[in-house]
């Protein structure tokens, strides 16, 4: 009695034993591993897919994004059930990879799986990084590029071919950045406007291009091409916000541009003043100022529209007030001149002739002028006061 309870007890364990056996080793597994160029870059957002023996797919992937520069080109196949299974990646350019996996009782780890153009499909094992057998050696000129087929034996040398690749590739792009950076740096001494857009014109004549970083009600500090600059908000006549395109940017061939100085700035264009009777020696009594600031905006069709106030501050009526604006269009020195009328009171002279242009003293009159889109960029203006007197 006592051998048979042994014996169905014996029987029971190995029961359970082979059970168990048999749920550990049907358990999905997972499949990992980072998808990587000739060159040893990390692909990112490529995708990765992973087709059954069938050849039907069975799942699919993203490589991941780099963090922080560094990383990225990641994949990972979760609950895949035990099998054979083939990894495949299209990389375009960069080549494609073709890999044999098979999925037993632990997770697989493919390690770096290399792109290669015209690779033939490489086997992977478990916990082993996987290789292409053939990986083409790219040369800059010559031959077109012939399949190599490494060595078990001499991986020490492919792995010192490859540390010396990546440096040299690290080597060009630093290269790369510097050069970049030096001809950013040639583009702003040609032109400071290509990245200061405030043109801030001093009493003394001299005009400073820079950025505003701080400003108070005595003075501003100025981020130049020379360094900060602290200017004394009495010193400023007038600041202007410039706006210039790449395309229209005025260009200085590589030969001359260490010894290019930018073109004088154009003068201000001197009052022309329409009647004939005004001159330097008679003392005139109308005297037409800008109250305020030239104010600028755009509207929906993309012209640009300049208003502001004129006011008669003399002791007699100003006629036909008007404001010239001339635009300085480059470096060179174009220029183009737009004039608008002051809206003010109406007047009628004894020809019969009737103006809405007329400042009576102490009044004021609004101004408004559009620039029409089609006009062009330009990198600053200036303006005049014009009008007339009669008795």
């Amino acid at each position: 009695m006592a051998k048979r309870i042994i014996f169905k007890k014996s029987l029971i364990g190995v029961f359970i034993a082979l059970f168990a056996t048999t749920l550990f080793a049907q358990k999905p597994r997972n499949i990992s591993g980072t998808l990587v160029d000739g060159d040893g870059n990390n692909v990112v957002n490529n995708t990765v897919l992973l087709l059954a023996e069938d050849g039907t797919e069975s799942q699919r992937t993203e490589t991941s994004k780099k963090r922080l520069g560094r990383g990225g080109g990641k994949f990972e196949f979760k609950k895949v059930e035990p099998g054979n299974y083939t990894v495949e990646a299209d990389g375009g350019d960069a080549g494609k990879v073709s890999m044999a996996v098979e999925v037993s009782d632990s997770h697989v780890k493919l390690g770096d799986v290399v792109l290669a153009v015209g690779a033939a499909p490489a086997e992977a094992t478990e916990d082993a990084p996987a290789t292409p057998e053939a990986i083409p050696i790219p040369s800059a000129e010559g031959p077109p590029p012939v399949d190599f087929k490494p060595d078990p034996g001499k991986d020490y040398i492919l792995n010192e071919l490859s540390f010396e690749i990546k440096k040299m590739t690290a080597e060009l792009k630093y290269l790369n950045e510097e050069l970049e950076n030096l001809k950013a740096l040639s583009k702003m001494w040609v032109n400071p406007l290509a990245i200061y857009s405030k043109e801030i014109i001093m009493k003394n004549g001299s005009t400073v291009f820079g950025k505003i970083v701080y400003q108070d009600e005595t003075s501003l500090k100025v981020e130049t091409l020379v360094g900060y600059l602290i200017i004394n908000r009495k010193d400023v006549v007038r600041i202007v916000d410039n706006v210039v395109t790449e395309e229209q940017a005025e260009y200085v061939p590589e030969q001359v541009r260490d010894s290019y100085t930018p073109p004088p700035m154009p003068k201000l264009a001197e009052p022309q003043y329409t009647s004939s009777e005004r001159n330097d020696a008679k003392k005139y009594s109308a005297n037409c100022v800008l109250v305020g600031n030239i104010n600028e905006k755009k509207d929906a069709q993309g012209n640009i529209v300049f208003n502001g106030e004129i006011k008669n501050i003399g002791g007699r009526r100003s006629d036909f007030v008007k404001v010239d604006f001339v635009f300085r269009k480059n470096w060179s020195g174009e220029t183009k001149t737009l004039t608008t009328f002051v809206r003010g009171g109406y007047h009628t002279f004894d020809s019969g002739i009737t103006t809405d242009a007329t400042l009576l003293p102490g009044a004021t009159g609004a101004f408004e002028l559009y620039v029409p889109h089609d006009f062009g960029s330009f990198i600053g203006y200036s303006y005049v006061i014009d009008w007339e007197e009669y008795e």
